[in-house]
């Protein structure tokens, strides 16, 4: 007897939403291979859980005539991928106010803790507009401050691949601070 289709599991599953437990055993590995290589495996185990709830309450909105649930799946995981990123954006913005609000804050702030204030929030652009794999490998390095080998290791990429994206990130983060600042 030939297995169900994706689309006949999802078919049953509003009335045996146990089924749709099928769609995980079949889907989860190839999903969290594609979120970790896109955000790194420890947001992409998140991710796939957020996936599966995602797709789960919108199982009656899956075109029945697909008999493969996957290219549905990848396209709520890139979904989640994208509204990630616009929030690690936020915090790297709110971050840079935080700063510059502390410092506002202190009215006997030195002229280098001024500069340093507006340096940060160009920084903390800068590092927003890196590649995702770049900018990934830069925040594990120099905010969690692991190690090159941890960072491979949470990122599952040769040790070799993160130096160079370090490389590529510091280099591109300067060059754009740099930009905006021609005189520096």
């Amino acid at each position: 007897m030939d297995s169900p289709s994706d689309a006949e599991v999802i078919g049953r599953s509003p009335s045996e939403p146990e089924a749709f437990g099928l769609i995980y055993d079949r889907h989860a590995a190839t999903l969290l291979r594609f979120l970790g290589r896109r955000a790194g495996a420890k947001v992409a185990e998140g991710l796939v859980g957020e996936l599966f709830r995602v797709a789960f309450e919108r199982r009656t909105t899956f075109d029945g005539s697909r008999a493969s649930a996957l290219p549905w799946l990848y396209g709520i995981g890139s979904n989640l991928l994208l509204k990630h990123r616009r929030g690690e954006a936020r915090r790297l913005r709110a971050s840079a106010r935080m700063v510059a609000g502390l410092e506002a804050a202190d009215g006997r702030a030195s002229a280098a803790a001024l500069d340093a204030r507006v340096l940060f929030s160009r920084v903390a652009g800068a590092i927003e507009a890196l590649p995702d794999g770049e900018r990934e490998a830069l925040l594990l390095f120099a905010w969690e401050e692991l190690s090159y080998q941890s960072v491979a290791e949470a990122l599952e990429l040769p040790i070799g691949t993160v130096r160079s994206r370090l490389h590529a990130a510091v280099h591109g983060a300067a060059s754009r601070v740099r930009a905006r600042d021609p005189v520096r």
